[in-house]
């Protein structure tokens, strides 16, 4: 049986948390709890992009074996903080940079993305046969993830019964950790997005009135969710645990090839189309009687897309947003840069 100190070695959680890579792990937690508001980002990409993927997955695999060492604890805490406190401070801000400017927004996402390369780069060099096969096969994922979202209208109408809570929560836990994969779509892919949404806001609400009816009924959804994302972080965690340190390579090149290809869902010139009567949005039909809500701007990340030429001025502007966002995140992946994605093996491990 692996000792504490096998584990350890084994582990991509730095054996000390300096300042450099804490201040990657709260932007990771920041960003993909942005991605969290956006539509089609995946929180597993930012991640990678911050550079503290393996050092996530390793920990929450720590955890979830109830192997409780302390610096798996922090970094599980640093990043999920992070990433809740972004979704409470910025879901008005991103609603209304969605509605009002969001091709910007779309555009400082693909810098915030592609600034996470240069790390995952420098770790998987040499380049070998199996980094070039992972990270084909990484792009032709995303590929044919962005083309997924892009054709269908997931309108999920089957809901099913707790089996299928279940499989919803593990599914969404899933999306969570994988890169690439975006859990809302997963969820509308399964017919159970509105029905958990709606059991949240039920229950919210129920809290709010205390009624003990209204709560026990969104208790029967949102328990089997819950009990789903257990089991989903449980097993994807783990599976991925191995998979990063038995095929080191090609899971790196898997990495990059989703990092680089993710802009592919991301092309700023995009604009939201209020829905009108008829259509459905997330599942449900647009009628008259709803049709003021749902067209209310606070929606606009739900809505129909459809592109537009854009002016100089706007492409000028979108360059200039990818350069930032690059900047950004490649700045902050150069703290404490020998614990390059939580390796901490570098000579330069206790820098920050």
């Amino acid at each position: 049986m692996p000792t504490d100190a096998d584990t350890a070695r084994e582990s991509s959680v730095p054996e000390r948390i300096t300042l450099g890579f804490g201040a990657r792990a709260a932007l990771g937690g920041v960003l993909m709890g942005l991605a969290n508001l956006v539509p089609g980002i995946s929180g597993g990409t930012m991640l990678v992009a911050a550079g503290v993927y393996r050092a996530f997955i390793d920990a929450v695999a720590d955890v979830t074996r109830l192997r409780l060492r302390k610096n798996s604890v922090i970094v599980i805490a640093i990043i999920v903080a992070a990433a809740l406190a972004a979704i409470v401070a910025f879901a008005g801000v991103v609603a209304y940079g969605l509605t009002e400017f969001r091709w910007g927004m779309y555009a400082l996402f693909i810098g915030l993305t592609l600034g996470g390369a240069p790390v995952l780069i420098r770790m998987a060099r040499p380049f070998s046969a199996a980094v070039w096969g992972g990270l084909v096969a990484g792009a032709v994922v995303m590929g044919a993830l962005v083309w997924a979202q892009s054709t269908s209208d997931a309108s999920g109408g089957a809901e099913g019964g707790w089996p299928m809570l279940v499989v919803g929560g593990a599914a969404g836990a899933s999306a969570m950790i994988l890169p690439g994969v975006s859990g809302a779509y997963l969820l509308l892919l399964l017919g159970q997005y509105e029905r958990i949404i709606g059991a949240i806001k039920d229950g919210g609400r129920a809290a709010t009135d205390m009624d003990t009816a209204g709560m026990l009924d969104a208790a029967g959804v949102v328990v089997p969710v819950g009990l789903g994302v257990l089991v989903g972080v449980v097993v994807v965690a783990n599976v991925l645990r191995f998979v990063l340190h038995r095929y080191e390579k090609a899971a790196l090149g898997v990495l990059l090839g989703l990092l680089l290809a993710a802009p592919a869902g991301l092309y700023p010139f995009k604009q939201a189309v209020p829905p009108e009567v008829g259509e459905t949005v997330k599942g449900e039909l647009v009628t008259p009687d709803n049709r003021d809500e749902m067209r209310d701007p606070s929606n606009a990340k739900d809505w129909r897309e459809v592109t537009f030429t854009p002016g100089a001025a706007r492409i000028a502007g979108a360059t200039g947003l990818i350069v930032v966002g690059f900047g950004l995140t490649l700045g902050v992946s150069r703290l404490g840069r020998g614990q390059s994605d939580g390796a901490g093996t570098g000579d330069d491990a206790s820098t920050g």
